[in-house]
């Protein structure tokens, strides 16, 4: 178990290297997006945003990595997410696959009050909350929202990524990328990464879209 803990410290650490906007994704021409790193940040406690159903409070998604991406107006905010998460098992990606897996029922993401409050980065002293464009004044109740969209990559070990890329298929949300591309230095500015990451715009779906 020690090396999935020494595992789980060096993807934190490696995406905490991460930007705020996902890397590869370019702001939309003529529109402005509202992106910030959810998970992991530079901060230390237990207050950052997490996935859950409507009407749980025990059933949590916690991804390795977590980006937000608020829209909407302050009346009826949304979110679309890009999350990332490192496989250690194939166990481990099942079991991770099926949290994001289509549903019937809505997904929400829930941005704590101490998450809002605390500044963007360590050389950003802006408040997150004033960088959502959803939130009119100061919170003083957790941000929940539903989620519009979600892409979510996963990283796998070479021997897991090697069987699963010759034989699966992935639905039109997921991607996939070997352990390496993500705990390697400064892995979010591999242009391979990039180029992955880009295809996950909401954009990108459409012939022309800004």
């Amino acid at each position: 178990m020690s090396h999935i803990r020494a595992l789980d410290h060096l993807v934190r650490d490696r995406l905490q290297q991460w930007p705020q906007r996902p890397p590869g994704l370019t702001p939309p021409q003529g529109r402005n997006d509202f992106w910030l790193r959810g998970r992991p940040t530079e901060a230390t406690g237990s207050h950052f945003p997490f996935l859950k159903l409507p009407g749980s409070n025990r059933m949590r998604t916690l991804p390795d990595g977590l980006w937000l991406n608020f829209g909407g107006t302050f009346y009826e905010p949304y979110v679309d997410i890009f999350a990332l998460e490192a496989c250690s098992s194939l166990s481990n990606l099942l079991d991770k696959r099926s949290r994001f897996a289509p549903s019937t029922h809505s997904m929400l993401a829930v941005c704590p009050v101490p998450w809002l409050l605390n500044p963007v980065t360590t050389t950003d002293p802006t408040p997150r909350w004033r960088v959502t464009g959803v939130c009119k004044t100061v919170p003083v109740r957790d941000l929940v929202m539903p989620v519009r969209d979600i892409k979510v990559m996963y990283a796998l070990k070479h021997r897991h990524y090697q069987g699963f890329a010759t034989s699966q298929v992935a639905h039109p949300h997921e991607y996939f990328v070997p352990m390496e591309a993500i705990t390697a230095e400064r892995g979010h500015e591999n242009p391979a990464i990039q180029a992955l990451v880009a295809r996950s715009a909401v954009s990108a779906n459409f012939l022309g879209a800004a």
